[in-house]
């Protein structure tokens, strides 16, 4: 194996047609680590966030004035290659997804915490595996938080819990509508009139624009939950929108430049009190999820949205194209530069 190794790298904070191809050192995996030959990264809102340093808020812990990790990609599928001091449970050669610290799935070789990783089934695609770790993991901690799938009162539409996705056409959002529906919720989604026909084969039951039909237009306590990834809408709006003792799950929200979405996050905290809450999610990586995701692929009822898959020579490219915004499910970087 040579030494060396080929990474998109971006050393100051700014937008992603900075971000250049390099050449630097292959890392060696410290204790608890492996190394893995990366062969699918996934791209989050996320990446673009750290990329820009944007909000102010994220920079203290990932870097004051330059990026602490100046590769990005969070969701990583690879094959160990090396395995660091006291591994448990990793083997050379395994092939394996998981969820990085802080970001370098952007190049052909990173370090992971053993801990973080799962063994990919034969009969699932790399590309596919690597959506799941924040994406997959993201929506199925939201609906934990909500309660949906969890036994609890009666509900809105009378059977099943009725839940609305705001958001529903991106990557945690295309994920969220079909796990709501394997645990039997009815899924009502917001997402662009192009993306319904979408949605909807993933499960919703009713889709909209609510730039066109705008939800102050339903009655009260319409759902049992809703699970706002877009993150515009007015707090007291979707509060009203939910039944007494029903949830209102943040995955994100709008903000400035400074603080981003920590003041919606704290109005959420204040507007909670009485019988219906709002929470603020905070995701966090969850290698049984993962494993339990995996499942769900393997036996064809969870299938990951791919808007598109870049090879590694145009990584920059798929940053950009997330940078614009809007994207359809996932994007994908594959492969590496040899």
């Amino acid at each position: 194996m040579s030494r060396s190794m080929k990474a998109w790298r971006r050393e100051t904070y700014g937008p992603a047609d900075g971000v250049t191809l390099e050449r630097i050192p292959i890392p060696a995996p410290g204790r608890g680590e492996v190394l893995l030959r990366v062969h699918a990264t996934a791209l989050n809102a996320g990446d673009v966030r750290l990329l820009l340093g944007d909000p102010l808020l994220v920079r203290p812990v990932f870097g004051l004035t330059r990026p602490k990790h100046p590769v990005r990609g969070m969701e990583v599928a690879g094959t160990v290659v090396a395995v660091g001091p006291d591994v448990v449970g990793a083997e050379i050669g395994e092939d394996v997804v998981g969820e990085l610290v802080g970001g370098g799935g952007l190049a052909e070789y990173v370090c992971v915490p053993a801990a973080r990783l799962v063994p990919i089934p034969t009969d699932i695609a790399p590309e596919a595996a690597a959506c799941l770790p924040v994406a997959g993991g993201t929506a199925w901690q939201a609906l934990d938080l909500a309660g949906v799938g969890l036994a609890h009162g009666s509900h809105a539409a009378g059977g099943a819990p009725r839940v609305l996705i705001i958001g529903a056409s991106g990557g945690v959002g295309t994920f969220a509508v079909q796990l709501a529906t394997l645990r039997g919720a009815e899924v009502w989604a917001t997402c662009r009139d192009r993306n319904a026909p979408l949605v909807e084969q993933l499960g919703a039951v009713r889709t909209f624009d609510h730039r066109e039909s705008p939800l102050s237009a339903l009655p009260d306590g319409r759902f049992d939950a809703i699970i706002d990834i877009a993150g515009g809408m007015p707090l007291r709006e979707l509060k009203r929108l939910v039944v007494p003792g029903g949830t209102v799950v943040l995955v994100t929200g709008d903000g400035g430049h400074v603080l981003g979405p920590i003041p919606r996050m704290l109005r959420a905290v204040f507007l909670s009190i009485g019988s219906r809450s709002i929470r603020p999610l905070a995701a966090t990586p969850r290698p049984e999820v993962l494993a339990k995701l995996l499942e769900l692929v393997a036996d064809g009822r969870v299938v990951p949205v791919i808007e598109r898959e870049y090879p590694f020579a145009e990584a920059s490219a798929a940053l950009a194209q997330l940078e614009a915004g809007h994207t359809v499910g996932k994007l994908v970087v594959t492969g590496s530069a040899v």
